[in-house]
């Protein structure tokens, strides 16, 4: 009997999210631990394990599985293995894979969080038929995943596609995680667009309803609501991230030449407040050679576990091929 059944998992931050997916993208069953349930490595694991066990049984055995797939913060492909995420309670580089298909007796895969989404973009979303795309996440950071020729671009050490840490102002006093000033992220992501209406309050005396708020609180969903309700701010801050990642876009356009470009996460759900002013930019920066070829999209993947979706469709594409880690 052929095995139709997938586990997901997205690790991220603060919970890891696992789930039962078939061929058709629908979530069976799904679970979620927290990340840092355990400080030791080790024991983090074998509780995993044990979900992901507690799951087979509820759907079937093992036999029903093809394996598991896992996106993670700075996980390298190549390796099977989380290299040094400053995110995460556990620190080094660790064999993630390895680990767990040791804990579960089926083969697992791991990528960057980011290649997940674009991998479940082609399995299950809008860029099924299509061998050139990149997908940007746009959430508390910047994450992307570029797909060339079919294939997810990994580089020579499996970290390639860091788009969110182009520097796009050298002289910024904004810090990125990364340690550095002025990447893309951190003006284009929800914690840029917070900082950016922040510094607006700052040097403007127009009347916002943001200024009703705790200085120090205000979040990219305030932003949001501020400018569905026309505040002239929260509209002019979400008018200067759209400028940035729209110039970065057709930076991106001229380099890879793609055909699409699907953008996702919590700051792609504000829809036409930021679609609008981007696509309007991105028209204006994009190099003549390559105007009207290339799609700015909202993800089309449906489900709202992205990372998840993602993560088992890098199971059923790189385990069936015999992709092994």
């Amino acid at each position: 009997m052929e095995k139709k059944l997938v586990i997901g998992i997205d690790v991220g931050g603060t919970n890891t999210e696992i789930g039962v997916v078939n061929k058709a993208g629908q979530i069976l069953c799904q679970k979620n631990i927290s990340t840092n349930i355990s400080q030791n490595f080790d024991e983090y694991i074998a509780l995993l394990a044990s979900e992901i066990n507690n799951c087979i049984e509820k759907i079937g055995t093992k036999k029903d599985f093809i394996g598991i797939g896992i996106g993670t913060p700075n996980g390298n492909y190549y390796k099977g293995t989380i290299d040094n995420a400053p995110n995460l309670p556990w620190k080094g580089i660790l064999p993630f894979s390895e680990k767990l298909s040791q804990a579960t007796g089926l083969k697992a895969v791991l990528t960057n969080d980011a290649n997940a989404a674009a991998i479940g973009e082609g399995v299950y979303g809008g860029a099924k038929f299509m061998q050139h795309y990149a997908v940007i996440t746009l959430g508390t950071g910047l994450g992307s995943g570029i797909v060339c020729d079919g294939k997810v671009l990994y580089g020579h050490d499996g970290f390639a596609g860091e788009f969110g840490h182009i520097v796009i102002n050298s002289k910024s006093r904004r810090l990125c995680g990364c340690g550095r000033h002025g990447c893309l992220e951190t003006y284009a992501s929800a914690t840029g667009i917070a900082a950016t209406l922040k510094s607006l309050l700052e040097k403007s005396n127009h009347k916002s309803s943001l200024r009703e708020l705790e200085f120090h609180k205000i979040t990219s969903l305030d932003v949001y609501k501020a400018a569905e309700k026309g505040d002239e701010l929260a509209l002019k801050a979400f008018d200067i991230t759209a400028d940035v990642l729209a110039i970065s876009l057709a930076n991106l356009t001229a380099v890879l030449s793609p055909e699409a470009i699907f953008l996702s996460g919590g700051l792609a759900k504000a829809g036409n407040i930021l679609f609008d002013p981007l696509l309007k930019y991105y028209n204006q920066y994009v190099l003549r050679l390559f105007k009207e070829k290339t799609q700015i999209l909202p993800s089309k993947l449906l489900n709202e576990n992205t990372g998840l979706i993602g993560a088992a469709a890098l199971a059923l594409n790189e385990i069936k091929e015999g992709i092994l880690i």
